[in-house]
């Protein structure tokens, strides 16, 4: 089991959600802790290659969340 962890700055976007996904595939890991998310809403996504994405709230200032990205297929 392989555990990340990864100072995100912010993934209130989509596109920055999708880099995020890009660059995690680059590596080989189970699960990557999330920090500095900045997202106002929560997201869960599951993506057909495996992955979930689970991301958590910001304070209304838009400091600070959390999030986790479970890679299914190497989880046990």
């Amino acid at each position: 089991m392989a555990i990340c962890t990864y100072n995100a700055r912010t993934l209130a976007s989509d596109a920055s959600v999708e880099d995020l996904m890009m660059q995690a595939r680059k590596i080989k890991y189970s699960v990557i802790g999330l920090t500095e998310t900045r997202r106002h809403r929560p997201l869960h996504a599951v993506f057909d290659t495996g992955e979930e994405l689970f991301l958590g709230t910001c304070d209304s200032r838009g400091f600070g969340g959390v999030g986790v990205l479970v890679n299914t297929n190497l989880a046990m």
